[in-house]
């Protein structure tokens, strides 16, 4: 790395520690069909027969909505359903997508459910996995210098919270697969992702590399 660029990684990474930051509370729609679906989504996606929707967070996986304002990203995941569902359908889960964070283009972090409840956000992992969502993304709208310091603080944050293993981008979870954390039973069930990208995750593992996150599995 380039002098000039180890400076400015240090400088991001002091601005991101120091300024404060507080989370702002904006539910989404949690009702007791949102329950029962998650719990569903536990059993047969994952074959945990559960009482309540928990999990046990060992990893951090940031995502982009491609939406590019808070609001409509918001409006996304606040239902318990996805749009046009189909309960008919057997073996399609009705579970919306959901995060429990979602940080705004000036860098707000917003928490849209309890942290250690299961949010549908990456195949395979959602049951130890903490999501965090931001507002834009892709080639016609980067995520922001703002979005980068919140999702490093945020990293901070809750590594202090829990016992966190791993800090992921969404376009990295297949690389899971053989992991034990790894539960999907549907070997057929898979998407391909771009999101954060591989710039916006070099820049938050090198903020947050004193804290010796596990490597990615080969």
């Amino acid at each position: 790395m380039k002098p000039c660029h180890l400076i400015a990684l240090l400088l991001l990474t002091l601005t991101a520690c120091s300024v404060k930051r507080t989370i702002v509370d904006m539910p989404i729609v949690f009702d007791e069909q949102r329950k029962e679906l998650t719990l569903a989504y536990l059993k047969e996606r994952y074959g945990l027969q559960q009482r309540e929707p928990l999990i046990d967070p060992k990893m951090i996986v940031l995502h982009w909505t491609v939406i590019p304002t808070l609001e409509r990203s918001f409006a996304a995941f606040r239902e318990p359903t996805l749009p046009n569902w189909r309960p008919d359908i057997k073996g399609v889960s009705g579970l919306n997508v959901s995060s429990q964070f979602l940080v705004d283009r000036d860098g707000t972090i917003y928490r849209l459910m309890p942290e250690t409840t299961m949010a549908r956000h990456v195949i395979g992992l959602n049951h130890t996995a903490i999501g965090v969502e931001n507002v834009g993304g892709g080639d016609e709208l980067p995520l922001t210098k703002a979005q980068l310091k919140s999702n490093i603080w945020l990293v901070r944050h809750l590594k202090k919270k829990y016992n966190i293993e791993y800090v992921i981008g969404h376009h990295e979870y297949t690389l899971f697969e053989d992991h034990p954390l790894w539960l999907e039973v549907d070997d057929g069930y898979r998407t391909v992702k771009s999101d954060p990208g591989d710039e916006f995750m070099a820049k938050v593992r090198r903020a947050v590399a004193d804290l010796n996150f596990k490597p990615l599995p080969k």
